[in-house]
């Protein structure tokens, strides 16, 4: 499948302002970009930066004061992997490949060590692997009302659990922490969502199930494969879209993912019958 995004970023600047931008797409063995660009105006060399061990891309650079503009534009190629989620099992903890160990502690936002009496409540009795995930998307789906406006940049997973309410990257803190407590590393995932409304950057999480990660939304509002991957980390603070050393204002902000060639199916249909991998 072939999307073509991006987004363009509009800032008001009243002093001198450093920026770090996570905005690219990733390569990955499933995700491949075609071609990208990056345009900064006034115009600026930024400083690039690629994490060696997830493939985040970072770029930094100062602006002095005035308005500030940020487009960001790329043709990616993904090439999701399929299974079927009844065979996907977990490994125990003694059998996990030591790489995956960040994400199995609890983090700033995703205090699995909070959640883990409710967690064994909730999905104890379920089989560890694919199927016990997806009951905990289930459960937040089904539990916490996806309402704009009601959390803010410092709302923990515990916080979501309490309040039952809050947008994809409150759901997917609740659903990397719900992991955590039950001995599944789970992570954080940035990314552009085709044939979701209204666009935003989205954020899903991913588990390690197996011998490899696999792709959840509980939000349910695409469907994994749809998702062009731009960054993971422990939990949101790793993989902010902007991090910023000074008083600037974001006055505009506009993002969008659209497919390239005819996608099979209906990007809203239940993808409970298959799962994807796609890191």
């Amino acid at each position: 499948m072939k999307f073509r995004t991006g987004c363009r970023l509009d800032y008001e600047i009243p002093s001198l302002s450093t920026f770090v931008f996570n905005l690219a797409a990733c390569d990955t063995a499933h995700q491949r970009v075609l071609w990208e660009n990056l345009a900064i105006a006034p115009e600026t060399a930024p400083e690039e930066y690629r994490e060696p061990a997830n493939g985040n891309r970072y770029h930094r650079f100062s602006a002095s004061t005035g308005r500030l503009s940020v487009r960001y534009e790329a043709e990616v190629e993904s090439a999701p992997t399929f299974a079927t989620p009844g065979r996907i099992g977990a490994a125990a903890p003694g059998q996990l490949p030591l790489h995956t160990l960040p994400y199995l502690l609890p983090s700033r936002y995703c205090q699995s060590d909070h959640l883990m009496r409710l967690a064994y409540r909730e999905f104890g009795a379920y089989r560890p692997g694919y199927n016990q995930v997806a009951a905990i998307c289930n459960w937040i789906y089904a539990n916490v009302d996806y309402l704009v406006g009601t959390t803010g940049p410092l709302t923990s997973a515990f916080d979501t659990a309490t309040a039952r309410a809050g947008v994809c990257r409150d759901f997917a803190h609740l659903g990397i922490a719900f992991c955590r407590a039950l001995n599944i590393p789970a992570r954080f995932v940035s990314g552009y969502a085709y044939a979701m409304e209204p666009q935003d950057f989205h954020a899903v999480f991913e588990a390690w199930l197996d011998d490899q990660w696999y792709l959840f939304d509980p939000t349910r509002r695409t469907v994994p494969e749809n998702l062009i991957r731009i960054g993971v980390g422990r939990d949101a603070a790793d993989v902010s879209f902007a991090l910023i050393f000074g008083l600037a204002q974001m006055t505009g902000m506009e993002v969008y993912a659209q497919a390239l060639e005819p996608i099979e199916g209906d990007a809203h249909t239940d993808a409970s019958w298959h799962a994807v991998a796609t890191a």
